[in-house]
């Protein structure tokens, strides 16, 4: 099982809630845009604290409130790819993806595997939004992480560059084999990308 997650917050006067339990491959939260999928992301990944709940990934435990357990963000090992991709402007695409490397002699397999290797002496100012979307995920691949949360990684972008992105996500599925939780409020990409799809609501 990639993820077995049960949890629930309350912001302002709103309960945000999901549970779920996937195989592997791609997991789609989908749902309107304010739905809190971004939330469920970040629980997940020890950047906000659930009011109930539990969440284990490849069947370790990361959260669950009823057993004490909360493993601080540093020991969960999520890869999360932020929406605004959140690269370092005064570095070189080489640098940011770099950054945070637990392994530096994997840079150039991952730069294949997700057509980069020909922008890695490019500045993040120079990227077009599918070019720095695949860096994004290629800088959280490079930390070695245990699973991988990718936040709305096709917002924005045309038709174009969604396609990049696209087969790069499913190339990442294929060959690493890594759990990866995706949030989208588009239909079409949840039925694409997704080897299971959990609405939200």
């Amino acid at each position: 099982m990639s993820f077995d997650v049960a949890l629930q917050i309350t912001r302002g006067d709103r309960r945000i809630g999901v549970a779920f339990q996937t195989g592997p491959g791609i997991t789609v939260l989908f749902g309107r845009s304010g739905a809190g999928k971004t939330t469920m992301l970040d629980m997940i990944a020890g950047l906000v604290r659930p009011d109930k709940g539990h969440a284990g990934v490849a069947g370790r435990l990361l959260y669950d409130r009823g057993a004490s357990v909360n493993l601080p963000p540093e020991r969960r090992r999520a890869g999360y790819v932020f929406q605004d991709t959140r690269l370092f402007p005064h570095r070189r695409v080489r640098a940011n993806l770099l950054y945070g490397a637990r392994d530096a002699s994997r840079l150039e397999g991952a730069a294949r595997m997700l057509d980069i290797a020909h922008l890695l002496d490019r500045w993040p100012r120079t990227l077009s939004g599918g070019e720095a979307r695949r860096v994004a995920i290629g800088r959280a691949l490079l930390s070695d992480p245990a699973f991988l949360l990718l936040d709305e990684p096709l917002s924005s972008l045309d038709a174009a560059r969604a396609e990049e992105v696209m087969r790069a996500l499913e190339l990442l599925r294929d060959e690493t084999g890594l759990p990866m939780l995706l949030v989208t409020h588009d239909e079409g990409e949840a039925e694409r990308l997704g080897n299971h799809r959990v609405p939200i609501y």
